[in-house]
């Protein structure tokens, strides 16, 4: 709000020229609290103005005034704004006792439909590390698109059709066994889907048998049908034991194949439209002018390719919902694939194809390279998260033996490590895997953001706090810094969803639980001065830090 109420003030006195949206995005927070609270830079002014940043920062301090400014100050080529931290801070206090888990909400989705694919694991093959951060990315964003007032659909777009699955029929008539796929299936079939690949470098002739497969799969073949859906449900049950873990849920859950009958009409429509064009016996989209090969429509075979099944999915999913955004959380070597995408919708003259965004992400590595199945190379989730629990359970017995529902605890921490570690980084770097970095727990972890939460909690709970009771008028400038970081949750929500970053929030929550355990280290909270101020604070924070947390889908167990 205070950067909003400066913004205004500063474009009143600049004049038309300047807009108060301009102004506001040069708005800066200082590194030190000894430069105030916020900053404005007047060096772009200088050239408008023909005089230097320094003069009009002196010139225009002291015509700022606000019941939120405790003083403008001109230092240099800046003006320094010191707010007023008792007014603000009762402010923030009883806005989040008021508002309770809604503080930081927002209306600007309202009557808005976000349509995310998320997740999306293949069939037959197990759910690996690569595949947790879709599935966790995608989480946070639809958490952040309802707390910014959007309707949400969650679809879990199962990758149960393409080429890979007639490779994988070929390989089961030659090397599976019922028996021990039916006691292990996905492990099982992953075996023989490597063996296959592995193979296939010695015997080229395997691939074409692939390509038979495949074929009769999309012809309905009854053998291949039958054998696919058993390798299909399999699947489906081993996925829902991650997802129950980790705590995801989908609106909907649906596979490639279910557009197998569907994807004649977009054919259809794209022949209609005059798009397309033969390319040595296979129909493709030509996007020349926007700088992009040719999208595969349907291959010299005449199988189709994920792309038309994309392009139909899309078309479905617009009829059915009508949405205002429809997020892929895919990553981002499949750039190229949803740029054409887009453009082929675009060519359709479909005007929601601008509605539809990829969230590319980067690759979760092993020792520096890409994790694979096809080449044996990947790192279950199950083991990770069974480990990670573990631990958290140990921890739990040398610390707190004595606690309650440790077997709860020690799933929502060990859980929350693995989601926290993924999102905590910018979505669009790679992350390493590092089983060590995932499960410290301290640091920038989930575990110490759990830990600031229960020492909160311990504090409410010694001092027997009431929220009835609360009073927020504290004049305690220790607190200030915490005041600021719950101030700022609001603007981190809106940034967050709007950037399509959970790691902001991730972030946010690190220095909001820093800058708490440094007040309490350095503030005897239970003190009777003050004490019920001192608790709504404590209080606030926890509800925040618990919201912040939940957003990122990650739960708070309040002892640890």
């Amino acid at each position: 709000m205070e950067k909003h109420v400066l913004a205004l003030q500063l474009s009143h006195l600049l004049g038309e020229e300047f807009s108060r949206e301009w102004v506001y995005s040069l708005i800066e927070i200082p590194k030190q609290e000894k430069f105030g609270d916020l900053a404005f830079p007047c060096f772009q002014l200088a050239k408008s103005f023909r005089q230097s940043p320094a003069k009009i920062a002196a010139q225009l301090a002291p015509r700022l005034e606000h019941d939120l400014f405790a003083s403008a100050q001109p230092a240099g080529g800046y003006i320094n704004i010191f707010l007023n931290q008792p007014v603000l801070t009762e402010q923030t206090l009883k806005q989040i006792l008021t508002e309770g888990t809604n503080y930081g909400s927002h209306q600007f989705g309202a009557d808005q439909n976000v349509v995310l694919d998320m997740s999306a694991p293949n069939i037959a093959k197990p759910f690996s590390m690569g595949h947790l951060r879709s599935t966790v990315i995608g989480n946070a964003l639809a958490n952040l698109a309802e707390k910014c007032g959007y309707e949400t659909m969650k679809i879990n777009y199962i990758g149960d059709y393409g080429t890979q699955f007639g490779k994988l029929l070929a390989a089961y008539q030659k090397w599976g066994d019922d028996e021990q796929i039916r006691s292990n299936p996905i492990p099982e079939l992953t075996k023989i889907y490597v063996r296959f690949h592995e193979e296939a470098e010695q015997d080229p002739s395997l691939i074409e048998e692939g390509r038979h497969w495949f074929k009769k799969l999309e012809g309905n073949d009854a053998e291949a049908v039958k054998h696919w859906k058993w390798f299909k449900d399999a699947s489906l049950e081993e996925f829902n034991k991650i997802y129950d873990l980790l705590g995801v849920t989908f609106d909907l859950t649906r596979g490639e194949a279910y557009y197998n009958d569907k994807m004649d009409g977009t054919v259809y429509q794209l022949k209609e439209n005059g798009l397309l064009t033969d390319s040595e016996g296979a129909k493709v989209v030509r996007l020349d002018d926007e700088g992009l090969p040719p999208c595969l429509i349907k291959k010299s075979n005449g199988t189709t390719i994920y792309a038309t099944r994309d392009l139909t999915a899309a078309i479905d999913r617009y009829n059915s919902y009508q949405f205002n955004e429809a997020l892929y959380v895919v990553g981002h070597e499949q750039t190229l694939h949803f740029q054409q995408i887009k453009h082929v919708l675009a060519k359709l003259n479909l005007p929601w194809a601008q509605d539809v965004k990829h969230i590319s992400f980067g690759m979760m590595l092993q020792n520096g390279s890409k994790m694979s199945t096809r080449k044996g190379k990947t790192i279950l989730l199950k083991e990770v998260l069974a480990e990670a629990i573990d631990q958290a359970k140990t921890n739990i017995e040398d610390k707190n033996p004595a606690l309650i529902n440790k077997e709860e605890v020690a799933k929502q921490v060990g859980v929350g490590a693995v989601i926290f570690h993924d999102l905590k980084h910018d979505r669009r770097n790679d992350v390493e895997f590092s089983l060590k970095d995932m499960l410290t727990f301290e640091g920038d972890t989930a575990p110490y953001l759990q830990y600031a939460n229960a020492r909160a909690q311990s504090l409410l709970e010694k001092a027997k706090y009431v929220q009835e009771d609360a009073e927020v008028s504290l004049h305690d400038p220790n607190a200030w810094t915490v005041v600021k970081q719950l101030r700022l949750f609001p603007e981190m929500v809106m940034r967050a969803y709007t950037d399509y970053d959970p790691s902001k929030i991730a972030r946010y929550l690190l220095d909001l639980a820093k800058a708490f355990n440094k007040y309490y280290a350095g503030t005897k909270i239970l003190q009777e001065e003050q004490l019920h101020a001192r608790l709504t604070l404590v209080y606030g924070f926890s509800v925040v830090l618990k919201e912040g947390l939940r957003l990122l889908g990650i739960h708070t167990p309040e002892k640890m």
